[in-house]
């Protein structure tokens, strides 16, 4: 009981009260610092972390260099994990694996035999299936290696040594990039051009006083194996500066066009973001396509082969190229986000370096692989200059020493009598007793005597180039410049203007253009060309597809314009014109609800066109209700709307727009009634009023009147009035005088049953033409010239002949036609 009671209080002394924070804070950093140094982070010197290091050196001590055969990987993987690095073999497997992929690395280090996966993220054959041998450039990283010019460490069970770094040639953290995930940080260091950046540690090695834009002239971004596009030079210059950075990559897509008449677009993809899976990639645009957000595709297809990269987008009839190329990149991974960090181990710690720094750090590592090389050359060099002088003695007194050796009664005596002798050291005595007796012949004396002053001049150029810092400079400078002649290639990735500076105005042609919209809500664009120019009275060219629709606006535009689509509610959309579906004169286009969304139940009552470098601060809106409200606005408030619209007037019950317009403050407004009244007046009248309120009284109208028109006018314009059963006449605009806003009016056109209700009025001049539509379908174009000039109460000339209960439904007014008057009917 005694002895148990003494054990326990022995035992209880030996126990320290430690601070469990404390203790953990320690284990963790120590944890950390192993991970970070030991593991995720490659060294600023030779760009490696220690799993690629022990692989590179395990195939070295195989001797499996690039001029000796193929050794399976199972066998290299073997000696890493079982002398170097005991983790998985797995991990090394893949690590090797890496080394040996030409899409992942831009200098392979590994020259790999069989199946080592694919840019379709294809996992590589098994490590007993596949067979590996280092490229010539993994050699470069090697070079010397046995010459002590670095330090050793002992392996995990201190049964080897292993080199802390490998005293590259290469700077392959540059050329290579590397990617970690540590404790608390990571790196991520794209791949740069050997050419480029050899040139740069050239240009350091003469002038280390060369700036970071300087340095930037020889090495103007990354270039990834992949090749690409870096949009933007922003994040280069934050990343070399500063040692963080982001930069865009994009994919390289051509266009082809294909199909029978070669009135289709094919995009190609040749070339993909660095690290972008090809077959994810292909499986996400699949998805939108069929998901309907990304439209316009009819068909993808990869066609890669061995010579490359090949994946053919074929689009619908109609598809501009550059418009579904602008949203693939949107959309898709075809570009990437690339997040610079320039994070390695400095000296045993995790450092963030900009660009000069990392080239510095190694020069100055090549400076120390000189030096230490050069001192161990120079050791050998005079412990062979020793042994020589040795045996220059035994040369020039051969006679002698020979006749000593003969009388000694062994080894031991002999080499004592040349060492009292001829005052030799233990290592020259013993080459003489090693020395074989043809070099006791007279060439062989002659060789060794020039072999002495040979050795002699190689420690006098040895010690030379340690006590000069310019022939060391000089070494490493004639090392970059050969690394640069024997694996120096051109760039691959191209560096092109910011990608927020180009807009996809840049990328689509500015042409003028003609957009429809049809009763049924289907919009489509077409050449300006599309409806030849016919004499009034002409029977018209067939517009809509079905019988059953057709036209109710149309309008020309520039396709770098943007469109503003009013609903009937009061809401405003907003579209560029190239964003519309190219169709031709008899094609149906596509349904605008697949271009904006317009809520349950509505419809487009109107369309403007604001071009692209109109003064926003200067214009206004005036809006025109079917009850004979106005309401002006700036169109400042319409600047910017989102996709799911914006409320752009406040309308009665029962109301809705009748007509928009952009004014610049200067004109009269002129609005027209169904029932033939008209009003005219001054839009100030009409003060600015907020976006979202009703506006004032225009007109005072019966119940039985709708509004079917306003224009913004001035005394020198003809206003054109056309009616639904196809009469219409141009009147000069001083007939109608001004008023105060808010009258009843005064006749616009006489109306009778011969000629019906007016639909539509519009300010026109003679070298016009004019699109009329009809709710058959019928679409003609006709000069405005060959419209009669009338007073205000006539009732109008036929300007289209009409078949049973044909009514005009819309009229455009259009540029003057390139093209000759034409009566024949295109059917």
């Amino acid at each position: 009981m005694t002895d148990e009671t003494n054990n326990s209080e022995h035992n209880h002394g030996n126990i320290q009260n430690i601070n469990i924070r404390d203790e953990m804070k320690s284990c963790y950093l120590d944890y950390a610092m192993s991970v970070i140094v030991g593991r995720a982070l490659p060294d600023v010197r030779d760009g490696l972390k220690p799993v690629h290091r022990r692989s590179l050196f395990a195939m070295h001590s195989l001797g499996n260099y690039h001029n000796k055969p193929y050794l399976k990987s199972a066998r290299v993987v073997g000696d890493v994990i079982g002398k170097y690095h005991p983790h998985g073999d797995s991990a090394v497997y893949n690590t090797i694996v890496r080394l040996a992929q030409d899409f992942s690395m831009r200098y392979p280090l590994v020259d790999g035999q069989g199946n080592f996966g694919s840019i379709d993220g294809d996992s590589a054959a098994a490590m007993r299936y596949t067979e590996i041998r280092m490229k010539r450039m993994a050699e470069e990283l090697l070079r010397d290696l046995d010459k002590e010019t670095v330090d050793w460490q002992p392996n995990y069970d201190d049964s080897l040594k292993e080199p802390k770094v490998l005293p590259t040639k290469i700077p392959n953290l540059l050329i290579n990039g590397s990617s970690g995930i540590a404790v608390g940080m990571a790196t991520n260091i794209p791949p740069h051009n050997l050419s480029e950046v050899m040139k740069a540690l050239i240009a350091l090695t003469d002038n280390r006083a060369l700036t970071i834009n300087e340095l930037m002239e020889f090495i103007p971004g990354p270039d990834f194996p992949t090749a690409g596009a870096i949009h933007g030079t922003e994040g280069i210059r934050s990343a070399f500066h500063t040692g963080k950075g982001v930069i865009q990559i994009r994919a390289k897509m051509d266009v082809e066009t294909h199909g029978k008449s070669q009135d289709r677009e094919r995009i190609v993809i040749t070339e993909l973001p660095y690290q972008v899976n090809k077959a994810k990639l292909i499986e996400k645009i699949a998805e939108l396509v069929n998901g309907k957000t990304l439209e316009g595709i009819s068909d993808i297809r990869d066609e890669s082969s061995r010579e490359g990269i090949r994946v053919a987008i074929d689009l619908k009839k109609g598809e501009i190229a550059t418009v579904i190329i602008n949203k693939l990149y949107k959309m898709t991974p075809l570009q990437s986000s690339f997040g610079i960090i320039f994070l390695s181990i400095v000296n045993g710690s995790p450092k963030v370096l900009n660009l000069k720094e990392q080239l510095e750090c190694f020069i100055d590592h090549r400076r120390e692989v000189v030096i230490r090389r050069t001192v161990f050359e120079l050791k050998k060099a005079k412990e062979k200059a020793h042994i020589l002088e040795g045996l220059k003695v035994a040369v020039e007194n051969i006679d002698a020493i020979v006749e000593m050796i003969k009388k000694s009664e062994g080894p031991a005596e002999a080499k004592a009598k040349l060492m009292s002798g001829y005052s030799l050291s233990e290592i020259q005595a013993q080459a003489i007793l090693d020395m074989r007796l043809q070099r006791l012949t007279g060439l062989e004396r002659d060789k060794i005597i020039a072999d002495y002053e040979a050795i002699m001049n190689e420690i006098a150029r040895l010690e030379a180039i340690l006590n000069s810092e310019d022939l060391i400079r000089g070494i490493i400078k004639t090392e970059f410049e050969e690394v640069l002649e024997k694996y120096g290639d051109e760039r691959r990735t191209e560096i092109v203007a910011k990608a927020d500076e180009i807009q996809l105005e840049d990328l689509v042609k500015e042409e003028e253009t003609i957009v429809t919209i049809t009763h049924k809500g289907y919009i489509k664009r077409m050449a300006i060309d599309t409806y030849k120019a016919q004499k009034r009275g002409g029977k018209g060219v067939k517009g809509a597809v079905n019988d059953d629709d057709f036209f109710t606006n149309i309008f020309t535009a520039n396709t770098h314009d943007t469109m503003y689509f009013f609903t009937s509610r009061g809401q405003v959309f907003s579209k560029k014109v190239y964003n519309v579906p190219e169709g031709t004169r008899t094609s149906k286009g596509r349904n605008i609800a697949n271009l904006i969304q317009i809520p349950g139940g509505d419809k487009i009552n109107e369309i403007i066109c604001v071009p692209k470098d109109a003064d926003f601060s200067k214009l206004y809106l005036i809006f025109a209700t079917k009850q004979g409200l106005v309401k002006r606005t700036s169109l400042e408030d319409y600047k910017n709307i989102k996709q799911s619209g914006l409320i752009a007037i406040k309308l009665q019950d029962g109301d809705s727009i009748a007509n928009v317009r952009i004014s610049d403050g200067t004109k009269d407004v002129l609005l027209c009634a169904s029932t033939g009244k008209i009003i005219r007046f001054d839009e100030n009248d009409a003060r600015p009023m907020g976006r979202v309120s009703q506006g004032v009284k225009g007109i005072n109208i019966d119940d039985n009147e709708t509004i079917v028109g306003m224009e913004l006018i001035d005394d020198n314009v003809e206003i054109l009035s056309v009616t639904e059963n196809g009469y219409g006449k141009r009147t000069i605009s001083s007939e109608y005088r001004k008023q105060t806003r808010g009258g009843k009016g005064i006749l616009a056109m006489r109306l009778t049953e011969k000629n019906g209700d007016i639909i539509q009025i519009k300010p026109v001049t003679d070298k016009d033409d004019l699109m009329i539509i009809t709710n058959k379908g019928q679409v003609i174009r006709t000069k405005i010239a060959g419209i009669s000039l009338m007073g205000r109460t006539t009732q109008g000339v036929r300007i289209i002949n009409l078949k049973g209960d044909e009514k005009v439904v819309a009229v455009e007014k259009m540029m003057e036609s390139d093209s000759d008057d034409d009566d024949s009917a295109d059917e």
